[in-house]
């Protein structure tokens, strides 16, 4: 991986880590994935950004399978998304066929602005809520 790539990466998901996730995860409304620790088996909470559409909730992670949470994903499919402040149950899965850029589009714009420009390996996810 270039320096400058990891560098991003790093810089970034440390942001996130320690200042950004642990605000946005209290908010009420923000979307919030639920994943189980492949290590732990403890409960891993992420906050998101995507949209629902149907029975599915769509989302791209900036970092692909270098995301901790699409790590856990591939451990253990079984997830819980916090949508509008009310919890749901479901089953991720990792698109890596998917166009990411093209997702992008479809998906609220402020998060995908910061996704496209922090993001060196983008990957679409789509979680089918249960019913």
């Amino acid at each position: 991986m270039p320096r400058r790539t990891d560098l991003r990466f790093r810089a970034t998901t440390a942001f996130q880590r320690h200042l950004a996730n642990p605000v946005m995860r209290r908010l009420p409304l923000q979307t919030v994935l639920e994943t189980t620790g492949r290590v732990s088996g403890q409960p891993r909470r992420t906050p998101v950004g995507g949209r629902r559409v149907g029975d599915s909730f769509w989302l791209v992670s900036e970092f692909g399978d270098r995301s901790q949470y699409v790590r856990n994903i591939q451990s253990d499919p079984r997830v819980r998304l916090r949508l509008r402040g009310r919890w749901h149950t479901g089953t991720a899965h990792l698109l890596p066929d998917d166009e990411p850029a093209a997702r992008l589009r479809t998906l609220p714009r402020l998060n995908s602005t910061a996704v496209r420009a922090l993001g060196t390996n983008l990957l679409t996810v789509r979680v089918d809520l249960d019913a």
